[in-house]
């Protein structure tokens, strides 16, 4: 006998329903199917569960196709672990077929791409080198870069098309987002916050030209959020706070400046769903004007191929 004044709940007169008047969020008709050999990618797209991220990655992979279709704006910014992944020939190829317009970089995307484009390598061993201040002192990458900048900021032109012209007319390398979408054409915004990144501590600095074209470069960054409207796509891939508050506050300069910007969509691709990402990118840009945005998570060494690969195979 327990000595507790209180007596566990009688549930015997709790009131039951029915499985079938319930009903249920998953149907077994939802679930996915086994994956036959030789079936192809878009089988094996087809095979996923129709439930959670099944279903996103499916409505991505068919807005980004929808947006094509339409002519409008497919942006895509990224964080520089997307480019130390290896992920820029796969992304110049979605350039090519028309699945990217424009893209987003924030400092440590372009520092990466520069020095690919550069010297064919990249990303330190920051653990050895900070102990002696040697993290961040590359001596072609700093001087590069921000010759490059300062160069670009007197023509009246980003950073984002400093850096690929830089590139174009001296030593770039095959490998270089920065490079390619240049010499396609198509626009490379950079968005830097002042020592952030490590060109920023070297001698040929010009913190006013790095300001000054950074700035350029947000305007020229609402110019093309404003194209997203009427089934415009925007991704982020791996940025998690620079990317996202520069995209919302782009879209609120565009709807200020008289441009609805409704009926869009928005994913966030990272290996971790972070705050700002799920707010500033997947939620808030939505507020009652329509449109979608999902999250996906993954790594983007599988994440982003894969959804190359689903895209090519819609085109087949």
């Amino acid at each position: 006998m327990s000595k507790y004044a209180r007596r566990p709940l009688d549930f015997s007169g709790l009131k039951t329903v029915g499985l079938e008047e319930r009903g249920g969020k998953v149907k077994a008709a939802d679930f996915a199917s086994p994956y036959r050999k030789g079936s192809g990618l878009a089988a094996w797209l087809d095979s996923l569960p129709r439930i959670l991220a099944g279903n996103s990655f499916r409505a991505v992979v068919d807005a980004v196709a929808s947006a094509r279709a339409k002519r409008r704006a497919i942006i895509w910014g990224m964080g520089g672990h997307v480019i130390k992944c290896g992920l820029a020939p796969v992304l110049l190829d979605l350039m090519r077929r028309g699945y990217a317009t424009a893209f987003a970089l924030n400092g440590s995307a372009a520092i990466h791409d520069f020095e690919i484009a550069l010297a064919g390598h990249t990303s330190e061993d920051v653990e050895a080198v900070l102990p002696d201040g040697r993290f961040g002192a590359a001596e072609e990458t700093g001087r590069d870069m921000n010759r490059a900048i300062a160069e670009g900021d007197a023509e009246g032109i980003g950073i984002g098309e400093a850096l690929g012209k830089w590139l174009f007319q001296g030593p770039g390398k095959d490998g270089s987002l920065l490079l390619g979408a240049y010499d396609a054409g198509i626009p490379v915004t950079v968005h830097v916050a002042i020592g952030t990144d490590t060109p920023h501590t070297h001698p040929a600095a010009n913190p006013a030209a790095i300001g000054s074209a950074s700035h350029r470069d947000f305007r020229l960054f609402c110019s093309l959020v404003a194209d997203l409207d009427d089934g415009g796509l925007y991704l982020n891939v791996g940025s998690a706070v620079i990317l996202p508050e520069v995209f919302l506050k782009a879209v609120s300069a565009v709807r200020n400046l008289g441009c609805p910007l409704a009926g869009f969509t928005t994913a966030n691709f990272d290996f971790l769903q972070h705050y700002r990402p799920r707010v500033n990118v997947v939620e808030r840009p939505h507020a009652r004007s329509g449109g979608a945005g999902y999250s996906i998570t993954g790594h983007h060494e599988l994440m982003v191929p894969l959804l190359a690969a689903a895209l090519i195979e819609r085109d087949e």
